[in-house]
């Protein structure tokens, strides 16, 4: 059996019904210690980008090129893979998972709850916290 078809069969009803694979944004951003892996095309990201300089670090690593670049995906922080929609995201969750990233988890919701958690009041309070 490979590291994949091992993955797999640990997911099972309790992880999904715990919520061990997601993360809301708005508390993923007040994380410390995380970063956040953005798997959106490269054209994606140059029409839309997110800095984030007041909230984690930030890896922008289109979805085909994960696999290439995994060596500068931390293991030691929480990865918070988002993407614009979820499909992409619940891929390299499974693909990082499956190359032994424990703490790995999908930013819920795409751009419908991540622009909702950087709205100024959201930022002001965070910087105040």
């Amino acid at each position: 059996m490979n590291e994949l078809e091992k993955t797999i069969q640990r997911m099972d009803f309790e992880y999904f019904a715990t919520g061990q694979h997601k993360v809301e944004p708005e508390t993923f951003l007040q994380t410390k210690n995380a970063v956040l892996l953005d798997v959106r095309s490269k054209e994606e990201i140059e029409t839309v980008q997110f800095h984030l300089k007041h909230h984690t670090d930030k890896l922008e690593i289109p979805a085909h090129d994960v696999p290439s670049n995994i060596d500068k995906i931390p293991k030691d922080k929480l990865i918070g893979v988002f993407c614009s929609s979820g499909i992409r995201c619940v891929m390299i969750f499974l693909y990082l998972k499956s190359k032994g990233f424990e703490h790995v988890k999908i930013l819920e919701g795409g751009y419908t709850k991540l622009l909702p958690a950087l709205m100024p009041g959201k930022i002001y309070k965070h910087l105040n916290q």
